[in-house]
């Protein structure tokens, strides 16, 4: 049906008519998506089922890609571009008088991520299937995913996602349907002389998988994902059904619940085991089917843990191993050990998860035994290396002080610990984790991430896509790393201008966006200076902000002082529960209120905030940057993925030396990147010895002492509300330094004003970045994940 236009207008027709009884001109964008979805789904389903019968006759080893969260975004332009049948879709849809991306723009994006790690996994499953790799996403299939973001009055107000409703891509699988076991005890029992345990008069929740194709780039290969939905079942012992159908069904409605309470930590830990819990009996029972020797298993299977989200994968294989299987310790935990690998996304203590026995062991009896016997043994194996040393094995147990540590679960029971860049891996051996990486030397390894340059380059600017295959050819879309070749047009005066214009374009098309999303007028020939991610403190926002402020009241202050007019666009959520990154939203819309409204100073800085930002945004937003904020507190980001999608897009970075930044900076000189800020051993220093006072900048820096003032002196209408914010850089010591680093992000933003300035230098810095941006694909990240940990061939 896609052989030609021809054939496939007749068959869209055809379809659209058969299955809405309307002529086409009745016919809505959402009918007309969900039809046309289901045309690409059947199409994909060919390549599937063979994909599926190929590895299955290989018998060669599977990776399956444990993760709490996926940020696929929209499917039917990625699925298109990778089937190769954009061309004859565009061409037949123009003459039917209809835009391709008119259709897209009808798709919900699959919104089953937060950030950097949800989309990093997708790109992983992207990556996957490009290289022809045998790996599977396991995920969750979250009913309304994070939430919809409203700004109302400028504050972040959250609704529930729909994302779910006109979805074509999955097909529910119920006959591989689950049971997870809930709550309820463990009995011990004596079989052939052996002590066995059974886990009794538990809550059990049926899990019902739902599978999405995974399309690789124009080679015939789709993986999976699968997503597994919490549903009832019916089992002896029930009582009230009623509460019983809610709570199973709380299980998969909401990403995140808040865990600010019990009943919230409750949910979260249902979450990750259930995650777990179905995966492992899908994959064990899979794996039955073809082979009799369960210690085969870590040949034929690989199980990789994005965080520590699904790090009960650990005990729960432990379990099936003794408890289904009947072997003994020795053998569970030989095969569990040389199965599972494990991904640490943080340096933050507070990210690392802890979960208080007193939950734990209620909900989950069984696998508590297990990791209490973990424990046990782990800490026995410290006191072998480490006699006497009751402090040091105290700090590595995997269950101390009332708690169970996912992160030290993970790191006993896995083979390779990765960070996901030279920085943060060699912070997590020598600092975070050093005990565990000197006991443990062999373990510990370096991913720097990714991103697929296929949905953030070639499908997102289609236009400087097509500028770089009519200057270096296409063979970049299937090695990135010929985007290097793009130095050598650097002196080549016509090629920068073709680049300038594609730029200008892009901006022009996000300035329409951000009049309709956000009713606010910008000058597309401003620079579009861009801060989108995730809203963290360590992220550091606040400092984006305060530069706008100082920028603001010199201004007011000076009337000669006119700055190069500047765009600053935000986007990001703030968790539900967290207070304070909710305060930083306000603060950008109530600042956003100030600027825009002032005729002295609008005419030269605009502030923007795009509400829900999302993955499908977020292709709209990329290719229009010119100046990329990446300016998190040195030594805090493990590695970032936003700032590779606008390097290839040819923005040009401000940032700190942390995480992938490092790699950044190395492959692109010091000309090309705009550095500032404390380094990460000079932010660790800190934190071990003390000697910060932000007090001593306050007072000193008059700048400063303006801004934090006004942050609660009534500069914005309400005075008390940005007091914790204030409180958090004064009274609290400044955990991020905002105030340390404030100096020197100024002092770089006039370097980048001037430069700004020089179009065809700018443009050269701009073409540097696209070129260097090859080594950050995810297809090099993943290549290195299957020679290195996995041991992967390509199917």
């Amino acid at each position: 049906m896609f052989s030609s236009k021809e054939e496939f207008k007749e068959t869209f027709l055809r379809r659209l008519e058969m299955t809405y009884g309307k002529s086409f001109d009745q016919i809505s964008r959402k009918d007309q998506f969900y039809i046309l979805g289901q045309m690409v789904k059947e199409y994909i389903s060919k390549d599937w089922i063979a994909s599926i019968e190929k590895t299955r006759a290989s018998k060669t080893k599977q990776i399956y890609y444990l993760s709490i969260e996926f940020l696929p975004g929209r499917f039917l332009g990625s699925n298109v571009l990778n089937l190769g049948i954009m061309d004859v879709l565009s061409e037949g849809l123009k003459d039917l008088g209809i835009d391709l991306s008119e259709i897209e723009d009808a798709e919900a994006d699959a919104g089953l991520g937060n950030g950097g790690l949800g989309r990093l996994a997708a790109c992983f499953l992207d990556s996957l299937a490009s290289l022809s790799l045998p790996g599977h996403g396991c995920g969750i299939r979250y009913k309304h995913g994070l939430f919809e973001q409203k700004i109302i009055d400028g504050y972040q107000v959250e609704y529930p996602e729909h994302w779910l409703h006109g979805f074509v891509w999955e097909v529910k699988k119920p006959n591989l349907a689950v049971e997870v076991p809930f709550w309820g005890k463990v009995e011990s029992y004596t079989e052939d002389g052996k002590l066995k345990f059974r886990h009794v008069d538990a809550v059990k929740v049926l899990a019902v998988p739902y599978d999405v194709p995974v399309v690789g780039y124009q080679n015939k290969i789709v993986n999976s994902l699968r997503l597994w939905s919490a549903e009832p079942t019916i089992y002896p012992g029930l009582e009230d059904v009623a509460r019983y159908k809610r709570e199973t069904e709380a299980v998969t409605e909401f990403l995140y619940p808040n865990d600010t309470h019990d009943e919230g930590k409750i949910l979260r830990l249902k979450q990750q085991y259930f995650l777990v819990s179905a995966t492992l009996r899908s994959i064990i029972r899979s794996f039955r089917k073809k082979y009799i020797d369960i210690e085969l298993f870590p040949e034929k299977v690989g199980l990789h843990i994005n965080d520590t989200h699904p790090v009960l994968a650990i005990p729960e294989l432990m379990r099936i191993l003794i408890d289904e299987e009947g072997l003994s310790w020795e053998k569970a935990w030989s095969i569990t050990t040389n199965t599972i690998s494990y991904t640490n996304h943080t340096t933050l203590s507070e990210a690392l998860e802890r979960w208080p026995i007193r939950i734990m062991e209620p909900l989950l009896p069984r696998i508590f035994m297990i990791i209490h016997e973990i424990n046990e043994r782990f800490c026995e194996e410290l006191w072998d290396a480490y006699p006497g040393s009751w402090g040091l094995i105290e700090s590595m147990a995997v269950i101390a002080h009332g708690e169970v540590k996912m992160a030290h679960l993970a790191i006993a029971g896995s083979f390779s610990i990765n960070g996901v860049a030279k920085l943060h891996t060699e912070i997590l051996k020598h600092r975070e984790m050093r005990n565990f990486y000197q006991f443990y030397p062999h373990k510990f390894n370096n991913k720097t991430n990714g991103i697929t340059h296929r949905r953030w380059l070639l499908k997102a600017n289609p236009e400087l896509s097509a500028l770089i295959s009519e200057a270096i050819g296409d063979g970049w879309i299937k090695h990135p790393e010929q985007l290097e070749n793009l130095k050598g047009f650097s002196s080549d005066q016509t090629f920068l201008e073709k680049l300038i214009s594609i730029k200008r374009k892009k901006k022009e098309q996000l300035a329409s966006r951000m009049l309709k999303n956000a009713g606010i007028q910008v000058d597309p020939h401003s620079i579009f200076d861009i801060q989108v991610k995730r809203l963290h403190a360590y992220k550091r926002q606040l400092l984006n902000v305060f530069h706008i402020m100082y920028l603001y009241n010199r201004m007011k202050e000076d009337k000669y002082f006119k700055p190069y007019p500047r765009t600053f666009v935000f986007g990001a959520k703030a968790s539900p529960g967290y207070y304070y990154a909710k305060k930083v939203i306000k603060l950008i819309n109530s600042l956003a209120e100030k600027v825009n409204s002032d005729p002295e100073v609008n005419p030269y800085i605009k502030v923007v905030f795009l509400e829900n930002y999302n993955v499908s945004l977020a292709e709209e937003i990329f290719p229009a940057a010119e100046i990329s904020e990446q300016i998190s507190t040195a030594s805090k980001e493990a590695s970032g993925t936003g700032n590779m999608k606008f390097m290839i897009n040819g923005a040009v970075t401000i940032g700190t030396l942390d995480g992938a930044n490092v790699e950044m900076a190395e492959r692109l000189g010091q000309d090309n990147i705009f550095i500032f800020g404390l380094r990460s051993e000079e932010v660790l220093n800190y934190q071990s010895s003390g000697g910060y006072r932000p007090y001593d900048y306050y007072h000193a820096d008059d700048r400063i002492h303006l801004i934090c003032s006004q942050l609660i002196n009534g500069f914005f209408p309400d005075a008390e509300e940005f007091e914790p914010i204030y409180d958090s850089l004064l009274a609290e010591n400044d955990q991020y330094f905002v105030l340390r680093d404030f100096s020197s992000y100024i002092e770089r933003q006039k370097d980048v004003s001037d430069a700004y300035q020089d179009q065809l230098s700018w443009t050269k810095k701009s073409l540097m970045n696209i070129a260097m941006a090859g080594f950050f694909s995810s297809d090099r990240t993943i290549q290195e994940y299957a020679d290195g940990i996995w041991k992967i061939q390509p199917i």
